[in-house]
């Protein structure tokens, strides 16, 4: 495994998708809310349906992320779901987008590189798992299931 992070891989609403369960699986892996490199032929059920991914701005390519002067942001959906990931997982879309939009995308990306390494074995972290899914070292015991 590699901690590579395109900047692709940084969906619209500021997930990483690098550390998304959906990625790193084996099976019906998802390729990412982006495509890369003529990947994303095929979907991922939640993509077709992501109403983030599907925002009329993004959608046409007005803007690259949800904080890139839309007016509406943070919106309900987007609020929705990082109220869920801080909850559950530790993490925090909408503040991701704003160290993005401060900060640029290639700051960010180097900062999720040290945020989100194994202390134990060096791999990246999932964030959807409360243990490394190389060497099960335990990250967040507090994660709700």
């Amino acid at each position: 495994m590699t901690t590579t992070i395109p900047t692709k891989l940084i969906a619209p609403c500021g997930m990483n998708c690098r550390l998304c369960l959906g990625y790193i699986r084996e099976k019906n892996t998802c390729p990412g809310c982006r495509k890369i490199n003529g990947q994303n032929s095929q979907k991922s059920k939640y993509r077709k349906r992501c109403k983030i991914k599907n925002c009329e701005k993004i959608a046409k390519g007005k803007i690259k992320y949800c904080s890139d002067s839309c007016g509406s942001f943070p919106c309900a959906r987007l609020k929705q779901l990082d109220k869920r990931y801080r909850t559950k997982y530790g993490m925090s879309m909408i503040d991701n987008l704003k160290m993005i939009n401060e900060f640029g995308i290639r700051h960010f990306i180097r900062n999720e590189k040290v945020k989100w390494i194994c202390p134990e074995c060096g791999e990246m972290i999932c964030v959807h798992r409360p243990a490394c899914l190389y060497c099960e070292y335990k990250w967040h015991e507090d994660k709700k299931t």
